[in-house]
């Protein structure tokens, strides 16, 4: 591996369950995006910008739970302010999300 890490720097990265409330086209993307809003329960809503638009219609993300980033500094894309990031297995230009396998609340942590 070229990239390693050391498990205190794995423990800075805050990754929480979430469930999509809405999901909007966002024809202002660089590339095709959908714009999210997640509600992570405690930690409150917050919006992502997510190139996923390949394998998911919008209304197969509502009220689906994701894995996310939400530590990260809030980003400007376009117009909106992306404040988290939505976590996918990459293959190509497809993004199949990550989500638990049994629903959980949002704002659950995952280590």
């Amino acid at each position: 591996m070229d990239n390693t890490i050391t498990f205190d720097d794995f423990t800075k990265v805050d990754l929480r369950v979430g469930t999509i409330i809405e999901v909007n086209d966002f024809p202002e993307a660089r590339n095709p995006a959908y714009q999210l809003t997640i509600d992570f329960g405690d930690l409150g809503i917050k919006n992502s910008s997510a190139q996923i638009t390949t394998l998911y219609k919008k209304d197969d993300l509502l009220q689906r739970q994701i894995v996310a980033v939400v530590n990260f500094p809030k980003k400007q894309i376009a117009k909106f302010m992306s404040e988290c990031l939505v976590l996918g297995a990459v293959n190509g230009k497809d993004v199949i999300l990550l989500n638990p396998e049994n629903k959980v609340k949002n704002g659950t942590p995952v280590n």
